[in-house]
């Protein structure tokens, strides 16, 4: 009896410690840009505000997706941002704050200076940012895992630098498989 309780243990020990491995690693900002220091990477920022339903099924359905998770982990460094939160952000040579933020306000509250600097005007957001910090681009909206993939591999690539035109957008959709699956 007690090899089968020890041996059920075991495996729902390592079935949770599979499930943490397929979890993106997020970590703040200021954490991607020091982690950058020493190995340069893109970041991959999940704005997000505590009220917004989309951004909590862009968790649930697409942040939750093992290949997402996977393709994250492995080529970016994941930063989770509240846009209406408190953090202290050091960027290029500024502090970012949220000096308007009340901590009674219920529902929503001011926006972070830092999500008003980078334009983001609707949640969630995800935003990009090349190996030196350097903003690429935000990407407004909820997406599917397969809707987010040919933005991360696009940026990851640095296939966006070629893309310059409609035409060349639609070429690259047109040409891109989509390897997650949902």
């Amino acid at each position: 009896m007690q090899k089968l309780l020890i041996a059920a243990f075991l495996i729902v020990l390592s079935s949770s410690a599979m499930t943490a491995q397929k979890a993106i690693k997020w970590m703040s900002f200021n954490e991607a840009l020091k982690a950058q220091k020493n190995e340069p990477r893109k970041i991959f920022m999940d704005v997000y505000t505590d009220w917004c339903g989309p951004c909590k099924l862009l968790d649930q359905n697409t942040f939750q997706n093992k290949d997402v998770a996977a393709y994250v982990n492995a080529n970016y460094y994941a930063v989770k941002f509240n846009a209406e939160g408190t953090e202290s952000i050091k960027y290029q040579d500024f502090t970012y704050t949220n000096p308007n933020y009340d901590p009674n306000r219920k529902g929503r509250n001011s926006q972070h200076l830092f999500a008003h600097a980078l334009k983001i005007n609707a949640y969630p957001s995800v935003v990009f940012f090349d190996e030196k910090g350097n903003l690429i681009q935000p990407l407004p909206g909820y997406k599917t895992p397969q809707q987010l993939e040919i933005f991360l591999k696009m940026i990851k690539t640095d296939a966006y630098k070629r893309i310059t035109t409609a035409e060349a957008w639609q070429e690259y959709q047109s040409n891109f498989e989509s390897k997650f699956k949902g």
